[in-house]
């Protein structure tokens, strides 16, 4: 196949691979490579990147300038995409022939260097912008509003750099020359990680603090120990010990090129993971009741005990929930003392101390979608000693303008992280929840009695609804509290995050109630309704003003006496800053927004727009929810509720509004009033998705018509699953009219995956499903098989799933009539896996596409997978890159596909596959009737191998290519070999 034609037949791909997750930087690098090799010339170049226009036009414009200057020119772009790509998008993509690239020419201008070095450039400027800057201002050649207009803040660090070689460009041959003789004096240096972190201790060692210093920093650690220490619980009746109760969370952390790392705690602020080497700010990102909070005070704890960042002199723990509450100007010395620990003397000397030595420094914000103000880097503040408000006391030591060098670690919700924050993170930790391993630890941990935390855990395995919740911590512990409702329950079991919030609700009346245990009657909602109300408007206004911490005057204001707060779902909370008064926060920010929930569903106001409101998808939050309340704030205050704590409430709304749950609502709201409810969310829920619906691009030609949905769609999914109505989800699925439905990198788990299953089970015709790079896990797996049967293609790329987890998705998969592809590159899986896998080619004769890259399966496995192949009469695409297989396991899948009468594609590379297993497989080659594509890269195959290959093509014409990139073979030897037959790509 011809470069043209590749480029035509893999154009979706190309494109997706340009600007996937909205990212410039493969299209420039791509663009790079083009203008060194000549492809293109700079009027080109302008043509293509204009930054007025979308990145997805411009990536489109690319490959149509290209196309048109033909087929040398497509082979050099292919080249360029190969050389660009992480492994994973290049397993998927067919290069063709090796373009030689054209012997790089002697530069005539330096001007002109500017292009045929650019890749090169590029990579050495990255490390010394500033110093050449410096240089062109220095010689005339710059002026300072050019370098303002290189390093604006909405630029890369590399887009800085291309933007600094266009403006050399434009001031001629000075310029030009200037830079590189500065670039020619340069060397850059790449330290590396370890060495960095020995270099730190080391200095760590020989450092030398005052007694005063010694002093501040034990006053520090004890004061953090003695926060950190216990982990509060329901109602504030008990505490545990973090000790006692931690459970790890998963921790990841993904590249530059998209692979993902497993984390331990201590790596939060360690070298993995780390993106931008000049930052100072590691963000965990997480979802709400992801357990956050108490990561962080875990963090806190190992240091205070010097058991964990041992190179860390002083850490200073900052809640921007409590800083909400700070309305003075302070400066960075009064928020590190008042906000921390006081020294109790030489304030000074502490201070300068902490000036002197950023780098022996670590500051925590934790909930920083909590806090009122979104980021913004406008306004710039660099003086330790100046007062200023705290947003912007806060975001200038988050991108680094005051105390440079200070390491910084923020938690939060990823809503709350946009593009502008993201610019100056060092690092993104994402927080995934519990493993199923650290559920049944963290269940066992909260029950002294063995036989009580078994009874708790066989009552989730035996509802896996229920146990897809408690891979969210905050789940997990309300279903420990509540076990003997749980395990009591009469009817139905929990099924929904609403279904759990009520069985939490019900549970701290129960303990207030005099009645006995489990004889709360039927009417218990109405009997604690002025509670309800009560703390459903208090949680409603601060949802309305960012406000997640309340004084004993806001609770008084409510109506809220001591009585309603002993129930326990209001906790006192210390505020160190802030003496004078009780403060209180609720359990949790899900639950505050369930009782906000609650207000909206039961208070009887007869204003119409609340739940339309609230459903509104807007870009910027807004006032939306006060309507419901007489307003306690100032309403020149431009309070907003965040857009994250509504949809929580959003979903909260749905599901008390559920069929299930009327007979709870009977005697507290009026069914009229119930009736028109449910309505405006049925109706706000179908407005919301058709938006979603007509946002869909028309496909282009030869393309399948396809939605990459965003994360609001997946609320509004969990909002459908929460109301539990068939109907709904049936009208919904019946308006989407695509064949390939795209939810990657949208932070999917166990929860959304009964969610989707449960909506996708309702549609007309079966669609191409891709969760490739979430966090679905085996849970997930099992949760998706309801609508296995609607879906054609399956792609779980990156998910942690395990071969549990393929053993359940194959026992249903096989009585699919429709479900005939499956991907599951870089999971978590072994050999045992591969009998299931065989199951299902023995069982279903219209299976197309099974690709398994990157893996752990062995020549055992391989052997075992052969043996169901070889009864499969349907199999046209099989991908193995990147495991064991050997030459044995080579040996047994060849001789299982040589009968194939459907076979196309098939991949070995990287295998460890030698001369033995080619020459299996050149039996293969020779027999095949239908394959046309061989892969074989990255292999140790020799020239007998290779020979044998060659030999075996000459009986066969239908084959198109074999690819033997990266084998035992000399440059010569390639050469020869090539000669011999134009149909393998060395």
């Amino acid at each position: 196949m011809s470069s043209q034609q590749l480029i035509v037949k893999q154009r979706p791909v190309l494109l997706e691979a340009l600007y996937a997750g909205g990212s410039a930087e493969p299209l420039d690098c791509v663009l790079d490579l083009l203008l060194a090799w000549e492809v293109l010339v700079w009027e080109d170049y302008l043509s293509i990147r204009v930054s007025e226009k979308p990145l997805s036009s411009n990536a489109r414009h690319l490959l149509d300038v290209v196309y048109e200057k033909g087929e040398d020119a497509c082979g050099l772009l292919l080249s360029a995409f190969k050389q660009v790509l992480p492994e994973e998008q290049k397993a998927e993509l067919c290069f063709g022939k090796e373009c030689a690239v054209l012997e790089k020419k002697t530069a005539g201008s330096a001007a002109s260097a500017l292009l045929t070095d650019r890749p090169e450039l590029v990579r050495k400027l990255r490390d010394n912008i500033d110093g050449a800057l410096n240089v062109l201002v220095k010689n005339g050649c710059f002026t300072i509003n050019d370098c303002d207009g290189v390093q604006l803040p909405v630029y890369t660090p590399s887009q800085q750099v291309r933007r600094l070689l266009d403006q050399v460009r434009f001031k001629g041959e000075k310029a030009a020359r200037t830079l590189l003789q500065y670039l020619d004096q340069t060397e850059p240096t790449k330290q590396n990680p370890e060495v960095e972190k020995h270099q730190r201790l080391d200095r760590m060692r020989n450092f030398s603090a005052s007694p005063e210093i010694l002093l501040y920093q034990k006053k520090l650690r004890s004061s953090v120990a003695s926060q950190s220490h216990f982990l509060s619980t329901y109602g504030g009746t008990g505490r545990f010990s973090l000790d006692d109760i931690y459970t790890d969370g998963l921790l990841e952390v993904m590249d530059a090129s998209g692979e993902t790392t497993t984390l331990e705690l201590k790596d939060v602020v360690g070298p993995v993971g780390i993106l931008n080497k000049d930052a100072d700010t590691a963000l965990v990102s997480g979802e709400a009741g992801s357990g956050k909070s108490t990561l962080l005070q875990r963090l806190h704890l190992l240091w205070a005990r010097e058991a964990l960042l041992t190179d860390i002199y002083l850490l200073f723990p900052f809640s921007c929930r409590k800083l909400n509450a700070e309305h003075r100007t302070l400066s960075l010395k009064d928020l590190l003392f008042l906000h921390c620990c006081w020294p109790d003397r030489s304030q000074d000397e502490v201070f300068q101390f902490i000036l002197d030595h950023p780098h022996l420094v670590l500051f925590t914000f934790d909930g920083l979608d909590e806090f009122k103000q979104g980021f913004t880097d406008e306004e710039r503040h660099c003086c330790p000693t100046q007062p200023v408000p705290i947003p912007t006391l806060l975001f200038n030591l988050l991108q680094g303008t005051l105390m440079k060098g200070v390491m910084k670690v923020v938690a939060s919700r990823p809503q709350a992280v946009g593009p502008s924050l993201k610019r100056y993170l060092k690092k993104e930790v994402h927080l995934k929840g519990f493993s199923p391993g650290g559920i049944d630890c963290f269940v066992k941990k909260q029950y002294s009695d063995p036989a009580m935390a078994k009874r708790v855990i066989d009552s989730l395995q035996g509802n896996t609804a229920l146990l897809s919740l408690c891979h969210i911590p905050v789940f997990c512990w309300i279903v420990t509290k509540c076990h003997q409702e749980l395990l009591g329950a009469e009817g139905a079991i929990p099924q929904t995050i609403t279904d759990v919030y009520l069985l939490v609700l019900q549970h701290f009346f129960q303990r207030k109630s005099s009645q006995p245990q489990g004889a709360l009657r039927k009417d218990w909602l109405e009997e604690h309704l002025d509670t309800v109300l009560k703390l459903g408007q208090l949680a409603l206004e601060g949802l309305e003003a960012s406000c997640y911490v309340f004084s004993g005057y806001e609770l008084q204001k409510s109506g809220l006496t001591e009585d309603d707060i002993s129930v326990g779902f209001l906790i006192y909370c210390n505020d160190l800053s802030v003496t004078d008064c009780k403060r209180y926060e609720f359990l949790h920010i899900t639950l505050q927004c369930f009782f906000a929930a609650l207000y909206i569903i039961l208070n009887q106001c007869n204003n119409r727009s609340a739940i339309p409101k609230l459903f509104q998808s807007q870009h910027r939050p807004q006032k939306c929810l006060g309507h419901c309340v007489k307003h306690t704030v100032d309403e020149t205050e431009s309070h907003t509720a965040e857009k994250p704590d509504l949809q929580i409430t959003a979903q909260f709304v749905s599901g008390l509004l559920s069929k299930q749950h009327r007979n709870l609502l009977l005697h507290s709201c009026p069914a009229a009033l119930r009736e028109r409810k449910v309505k405006q969310v049925v109706k706000s829920i179908s407005k919301a998705m058709q938006r979603h619906f007509k946002s869909i691009p028309r496909p282009v030609e030869g393309e399948k018509k396809s939605m990459h949905a965003m994360p609001s769609f997946v609320w509004l999914i969990k909002c459908i699953y929460e109301m539990q109505d068939n109907s709904i989800a049936q009208d919904t699925m019946a308006k989407l009219d695509v064949e390939h439905l795209k939810l990657t990198y949208c932070n999917i788990g166990p929860v959304e995956c009964t969610a989707l299953a449960y909506v996708l089970k309702h549609l007309r015709n079966p669609v191409g499903l891709q969760l490739d790079n979430n966090c679905v896990g085996d849970v997930g797996v099992e949760q998706l098989l309801p609508c296995l049967n609607n879906c054609h293609s399956l792609y779980l790329r990156n998910n942690n799933i395990t071969d549990d987890g393929i053993r359940k998705l194959v026992e249903k998969g096989v009585c699919c009539e429709n479900f005939q592809k499956l991907a599951l590159f870089n999971n978590k899986l072994t050999d045992a896996c591969t009998q299931y896998f065989a199951l299902l080619m023995k069982s279903k004769q219209n299976f197309l596409s099974l690709r398994l890259g990157n893996n752990n399966i062995t020549s055992k496995g391989a052997e075992q997978l052969a043996e169901g192949l070889s009864f499969n009469r349907s199999l046209q695409y099989l991908g193995l890159w990147g495991n064991h297989i050997g030459d044995r396991g080579a040996e047994a899948l060849a001789n299982a596909l040589k009968n194939s009468t459907t076979l196309i594609w098939f991949s070995l590379v990287d295998n460890g596959v030698g001369s033995a297993g080619a020459n299996a497989l050149a039996e293969l080659v020779s027999q095949s009737k239908t394959m046309e594509e061989l892969w074989l890269n990255k292999n140790s195959i020799s020239r007998d191998g290779v020979e044998c290959l060659i030999k075996a093509l000459k009986t066969n014409s239908k084959v198109k290519e074999i690819w033997l990139r990266g084998n035992n073979l000399t440059p010569e030897e390639e050469e020869e070999l090539s000669k011999q037959e134009s149909r393998l790509t060395f």
